[in-house]
């Protein structure tokens, strides 16, 4: 199966920080498929003067879904993330989201997939329309080339 999974930081050595996820996690799930470029972002939610970088990854993986947001989990505490009760937004070591699962829709008290907001986020929509712009949103059913070009987000991406 096909996993879109979108990393950030913007604490620490940021760039050095998305490379040991992304290969932590490959040892966890699977192979990497393809990988965006990196990108640097403002901070979406909350008020912070570092900016994020961001790199969506494809892995292939034969985890469930769960099994995989696990590995995730791990590899953020692995990396120094510290999650605070009731503070939804804040500046991290590491992010680590699952996007995709293929194509199917997966809405658990534990995991929402494809990612809740996605739409309305450039960053996470500028590295997707760069990897993979003709992938249909299994619950929009739009493509993510269309979703990207209709966001409201005016945030700044700008590619590294």
């Amino acid at each position: 199966m096909q996993v879109v999974v979108i990393f950030g930081s913007n604490s620490g050595d940021k760039h050095h920080t998305i490379e040991e996820a992304a290969s932590l996690l490959s040892e966890r799930i699977g192979a990497i498929v393809t990988k965006s470029s990196f990108y640097e972002t403002e901070p979406w939610g909350f008020e912070c003067s570092e900016l994020f970088l961001n790199q969506v990854i494809i892995f292939e993986s034969l985890l469930t879904p769960e099994d995989i947001l696990q590995a995730c989990l791990e590899t953020e505490k692995q990396l120094g993330r510290t999650r605070s009760a009731g503070i939804r937004y804040a500046s991290r070591t590491i992010d680590i989201d699952i996007l995709f699962y293929g194509q199917q829709i997966i809405n658990t008290t534990q995991l929402t997939v494809p990612h809740p907001r996605l739409e309305l986020r450039n960053f996470v929509l500028t590295p997707l329309n760069e990897i993979m712009p003709d992938f249909i949103h299994p619950v929009l059913q739009k493509k993510i080339s269309g979703l990207f070009t209709e966001c409201p987000d005016k945030m700044t991406v700008k590619k590294l």
